[in-house]
């Protein structure tokens, strides 16, 4: 078997999605996805330009052999866009192979070490009564594990949080940016009594998860991670910037709240020490930013070793094609220990059909072979793409912040 021909699939079915399509001489074809949210165009070209010409005649059964191609064969190596462009290739070869075996892309992984995926939704409300309708909404939808944003007093913008009956979307039209509005102090003087209220409402059972989305400095984040305790938080999420690996040592002297980072990751370096040293109990880093299956299988087993679990994103900024993807990884690797799921659009939707599906507060991947996600590109060819910022974030004062 060999790869004659790819295709760069750019659609914007209510967002911007970069889909790759390797096609087969066999006439079986995988796909993978390469979307960067806000630098779409960027892995687009990286992939038009640099890496396809290389693909054409190679076995697409050589999964490690051609990752490795493309990630040192390259010499400059990782960074966003060069690893979502390799993750694209090596989702679609692995989606390749196990349609070829005729078998579900978790058969490939290990087979299954679970029944079903837990995930965890979002209830994002513009205020603390409002925050807890969200939640029992989304209580009633079956889901057992929820993540916690609400609008803070004195603050005009707030990350995770639309207006009211609006879907949240980060990522606006436009040629500029959006600037959003920050302040550390209210946020952690309002928090501690945001969840107060929903355990008083929901009880101890209900998973409960919040992202602080890299806005403290490691003893502001202690100092929360501590507050929150009593209300046995599931995890709290991106608490600060990760450049700094060894300022989480600092967090976890002061609490026993689990931590949880990495959806900006992109490659085992960028988590190395937090790994190795147990400065984090979850990882975050997605299929399509960290490589691909290939180096995430590597990364799963070394955090195994030493006690952390998975929490892959799995916001709309990644395709059906990603969520496809890691529920097969969730469902097989051992230390598997939540999914993220935002649901996508009806738009989206019909232009990537899938096999995967929700119930009761699990995720199904399907049994169909490959991934089990495919794309109409007749309908993808009716959303264009549309330029599309994720916004910047400005202190009080006019600072600019972590968004």
């Amino acid at each position: 078997m060999k790869i004659i021909d790819a295709k760069v699939i750019v659609c914007s079915p209510g967002r911007n999605f970069v889909t790759l399509k390797l096609i087969t001489d066999q006439g079986i074809y995988g796909l993978g996805d390469a979307t960067l949210n806000g630098r779409e165009l960027a892995v687009a070209s990286y992939l038009q330009d640099h890496l396809l010409p290389c693909l054409i005649g190679r076995d697409p059964f050589q999964t490690e052999d051609i990752w490795q191609y493309f990630y040192k064969g390259s010499y400059w190596r990782r960074g966003p866009v060069t690893m979502s462009a390799i993750a694209a290739i090596d989702v679609a070869l692995w989606d390749i192979k196990a349609k070829s075996l005729n078998v579900p892309l978790y058969q490939l992984l290990g087979g299954k070490s679970r029944e079903k995926v837990l995930v965890y939704c979002h209830a994002n409300g513009t205020d603390t009564a409002h925050t807890i309708e969200e939640v029992q909404k989304h209580v009633e939808m079956g889901y057992q594990a929820i993540r916690i944003q609400s609008g803070i007093p004195g603050i005009r913008s707030a990350y995770g949080v639309a207006g009211k009956g609006e879907r949240y979307e980060p990522a606006g039209r436009g040629l500029l940016p959006k600037v959003t509005e920050w302040s550390t102090e209210k946020y952690l003087n309002f928090l501690p009594g945001l969840f107060a209220e929903v355990r008083k409402a929901f009880g101890d059972d209900l998973l409960l998860l919040h992202d602080a989305h890299h806005r403290l400095t490691p003893i502001e984040a202690a100092r929360l991670g501590k507050e929150l305790e009593p209300f046995k938080l599931f995890w709290l999420e991106d608490a600060v910037t990760a450049e700094l690996q060894e300022g989480f040592r600092l967090i976890r002297k002061h609490t026993v709240t689990p931590l949880a980072v990495g959806e900006v990751f992109n490659s085992i370096y960028d988590c190395q020490q937090l790994i190795t040293e147990q400065l984090i109990d979850y990882i975050r880093m997605t299929i399509v930013h960290g490589g691909g299956i290939s180096p995430l299988l590597k990364l799963a087993h070394l955090a195994e070793l030493y006690h952390v679990r998975t929490g892959f994103h799995g916001a709309t900024d990644l395709s059906p094609v990603t969520m496809g993807t890691a529920l097969h990884f969730d469902l097989a690797i051992h230390n598997f220990g939540i999914q993220e799921h935002m649901p996508h659009d009806e738009t989206t939707e019909s232009v990537f059909s899938h096999a995967y599906y929700f119930e009761d507060g699990f995720m199904y991947p399907g049994d169909v072979a490959g991934h089990g996600v495919d794309i109409d590109e007749n309908l993808a060819e009716k959303y264009p793409y549309q330029p599309a910022y994720l916004p910047v974030n400005r202190k009080e004062d006019g600072t600019l912040f972590n968004w």
